[in-house]
């Protein structure tokens, strides 16, 4: 049987950016992370990959090349992939912690 329960408590940070960090769980071709994102969180290129996630904490907004949309806590996201939906996202408060499910 393939693991149900993710327990990110026992799982370490990663950092691969300035502001940004993440815990992630891969299996069947997907991923969950628990992602923290910090005011010094800058994206320079714009985002085509999908997510659906929860904005468990904090708020950010995030561009969709040009219109802008306000996320909150208790917010889904639903992003599908491509370039029509290319997006960047800026935190507004201290950090903002999101649950995401993506595709590998």
């Amino acid at each position: 049987m393939e693991q149900c329960k993710i327990d990110f408590d026992l799982m370490p940070w990663e950092n691969p950016a300035v502001g940004v960090r993440f815990k992630a769980y891969e299996q069947g071709g997907r991923k969950l992370r628990l992602a923290e994102f910090g005011r010094e969180f800058v994206e320079t290129d714009w985002c085509t990959k999908g997510h659906i996630g929860y904005v468990l904490k904090g708020q950010m907004v995030i561009d969709f090349n040009g219109k802008t949309v306000e996320f909150n806590p208790g917010d889904g996201i639903f992003i599908p992939a491509g370039e029509e939906h290319r997006h960047k996202a800026k935190v507004l408060t201290k950090s903002v912690k999101v649950i995401l499910v993506e595709d590998k």
